[in-house]
């Protein structure tokens, strides 16, 4: 099955929350280099839809300013969205949904979202797993992993640090 090539690009404390406690993300503020550095802006350059979890649409949708313009929004979720940008809910699998993206010449997804990621981890979908490690510990939260992904083999591609303490690591889980 022909799919686009999906990347995931993600902070997480070391503990492995990707959101605080009820999807608080202000502990990130500690960590603010600008999209330039961290890669964020030649990730979103590439990409031509971004595919995300309903919690996380929710999430965005209290950001000052939507930051996805010029770019085709697919939402995994049941529920209606009333997106005003043009958003659009995807109710089947994620593979499906990639399929589906493929032949409407979708060719770059960036997936976002606690249970999109592992969704696409488990299915296999995900081609490129960056996440920024904060150094510390939330100790609850929205996790990056779960238990349902079974032991899983994470190739590190590449790694750096960044001016503000974090720690970029780049996977390849398909290798």
């Amino acid at each position: 099955m022909h799919r686009p090539h999906v990347r995931v690009f993600v902070a997480a404390s070391l503990d492995g929350f990707i959101a605080g406690a009820q999807g608080d993300l202000n502990w990130l503020s500690a960590f603010d280099d600008p999209p330039e550095l961290t890669g964020y802006a030649s990730l979103s350059a590439q990409t031509d839809t971004v595919v995300l979890g309903r919690n996380t649409y929710d999430t965005v949708q209290g950001f000052d300013g939507w930051p996805y313009d010029g770019q085709r929004v697919v939402v995994l979720t049941k529920r209606s969205l009333g997106g005003a940008r043009g958003e659009e809910a995807h109710a089947g699998s994620l593979q499906t949904l990639l399929h589906t993206l493929w032949t409407q010449g979708s060719r770059n997804v960036y997936l976002d979202g606690g249970q999109a990621i592992r969704q696409g981890l488990l299915s296999g979908c995900v081609d490129e797993l960056t996440i920024s490690w904060a150094p510390l510990l939330l100790g609850t939260g929205v996790p990056l992993f779960g238990p349902e992904l079974a032991m899983t083999r994470l190739p590190l591609v590449a790694s750096r640090s960044l001016p503000s303490g974090l720690v970029q690591c780049t996977y390849a889980p398909k290798s």
